[in-house]
Formats: C-alpha cells, sequence, structure tokens
C-alpha cells in the first residue's frame, strides 16, 4: 500500500453545498456564501455531455469534492474495475478537493440493492474492508474518505460499535472520515446509543468533512430521506462536533424535495453561525 502524505494536509473549505440540477443556473448568477460545493460523482461519470459541460462551469467557481454512492466498498462481490477507472479519469479531469463514498454495501451477487446497507462489526467485516480501500486509494492515487451510514438494523455478530469500527478502518487503511451528522442522530436514536459517545470514538485527526441534512419519522424509526431541513438535535449534535473536532469542511445535503436555493443558503448560514463563534474560541 503507497501511503499519500498529501492526504494528511487537505484543506479546510468552509460551508458549501451539494450540488443539484435545480440549482445550477442560480449558483452560477449568485452563490452568495457557499464555499464550495459537493457533486455525486456517478452523475458525471459520462464522456462529455451536457453533465461535464455544466461542470466545467463550477469548477472555475468553485472548489469540488467527488461523492459517491456505488462503491460498495463492504460487499463480498469483487471490486468494480470499470467503476473505479471512471471514478480515477472524472477525478483527474475536475482534480478534486477529495473523494468520498459509504461504509456500506450497495449489492451482492452482481445485483445493486440501490440503498446503503450497514455492515456487520467484526474484525473479518474490518480486513475485508482495509484491504479494499487500500486497493482503491492505490487506484486513486490519493485517499478517499469514508461516511457512516445510518442503520436500521444490527447484525448478531457484531463485535464492536460503529464508531469502532469505522474508526479501526480509518486507521488501519490510512483513509479518511466524512462525518455524517444527521446519520449519527438516526441511528442513536434507532439503536439506542449516545450520539455524545459516537463522537468520542472517533479520531478528530481522520474527520475531513461533515454531512448536515433532515430525516423522517417513521412510526418507531427514525430514517435517513434527506429530504427536510436540519431539525434541533442534529444542529446540537453538529455544535458539539464542532467543539470536538474544530474547523471541518460543513455542508447541507439535500436529495429530495429539493427548495429554492436561498432556503438552502439560509441552513448553511446557521451552520457557519453555530461554528464560527466556537472556532473563534479554540483559537
Amino acid at each position: 500500500m503507497t501511503t499519500h502524505d498529501h492526504g494528511k494536509y487537505l484543506p479546510y473549505l468552509g460551508f458549501g453545498l451539494g450540488l443539484r440540477v435545480e440549482h445550477y443556473e442560480t449558483l452560477l448568477q449568485d452563490a452568495g456564501h457557499v464555499e464550495w460545493l459537493e457533486i455525486i460523482s456517478e452523475n458525471y461519470m459520462v464522456p462529455g455531455g451536457r453533465p461535464l459541460a455544466w461542470l466545467e462551469k463550477f469548477r472555475e467557481r468553485f472548489p469540488l469534492v467527488m461523492h459517491g454512492v456505488s462503491l460498495s466498498i463492504g460487499s463480498t462481490d469483487p471490486l468494480d474495475e470499470g467503476y473505479l477507472q471512471r471514478l480515477a479519469a472524472l477525478a483527474r479531469h475536475i482534480e478534486p478537493q477529495w473523494v468520498s463514498d459509504h461504509l456500506c454495501w450497495t449489492g451482492a451477487h452482481g445485483v445493486n440493492l440501490h440503498d446503503l446497507m450497514p455492515m456487520p462489526y467484526t474484525e473479518e467485516a474490518i480486513a475485508h474492508v482495509v484491504e479494499r480501500v487500500q486497493r482503491v486509494q492505490d487506484a486513486l492515487g490519493r485517499r478517499i474518505l469514508l461516511e457512516n451510514v445510518s442503520s436500521y438494523i444490527t447484525y448478531a455478530q457484531s463485535q464492536l460499535t460503529e464508531w469502532e469500527f469505522l474508526a479501526e478502518i480509518a486507521e488501519r487503511a490510512d483513509c479518511l472520515i466524512l462525518l455524517d451528522i444527521n446519520n449519527i442522530h438516526v441511528s442513536a436514536h434507532n439503536h439506542g446509543f449516545s450520539p455524545l459517545d459516537y463522537l468520542a470514538g472517533i479520531p478528530g485527526k481522520r474527520v475531513q468533512q461533515f454531512h448536515l441534512a433532515g430525516h423522517e419519522h417513521g412510526d418507531q424509526l427514525l430514517i435517513d430521506t434527506h429530504d427536510a431541513p436540519v431539525i434541533g438535535p442534529v444542529w446540537d449534535l453538529y455544535e458539539e462536533a464542532v467543539r470536538r473536532f474544530g474547523p471541518v469542511s460543513t455542508m447541507i445535503e439535500r436529495d429530495d424535495h429539493i427548495p429554492p436555493l436561498a432556503e438552502l443558503m439560509t441552513e448553511l448560514e446557521h451552520a457557519r453561525k453555530l461554528a464560527l463563534p466556537l472556532l473563534k474560541a479554540a483559537a
């Protein structure tokens, strides 16, 4: 495994948004205080065409990061080499600040479930994921970020907590972490653990990015839908994360029921107003 030392010094980007088609024109006309953009990698892994033409425009104006949903790093299926080649080609083309995906599996036996399925928290699973992360990082020539997913089931085989599992993989694979604050809140509610214990178990030197998003209340479970505003307890947990981890690039993620850009900018400004006093106090 090659150690990609430059990954230790990835920049702090400030406060950003997920790039969505609905906001293309508005963002180019008036980006307000949006400092960076996260793209869904798979939307642009095509040769030429309108998606890449739009992306070129945003690349001229904003720092970009790539966020994927199809790496399936936890699957027992072989890594998709064709997918990796396309991902690497896009990264070479747009030169993102970093590349991320999810600590999960998305299919088995060649069938894509189109969902982010949690892992069993076992030593065997750690070794399996670490080896695959190292291969992906070698293929990309850079560290990747792994994101914690929300979950609704647990495995009888699990021997560790989720945060111990994530931290151990990050350390052994020498990768970084995209900490989704909403997903911590959702999973803590669903499984009855303390979100503060989760934050306490994550190595700060590995945390490169925060996601903030909304969710839905089911009959018994919270469902990670990314289709609603961030709620109070998630903002509170975000403040605690800022206290613990310091300046970490933060973004609002909305995947459905996309509101006008101004509404997301208001949420982003709220994140900024919560974080900046804490960062100044710690400086």
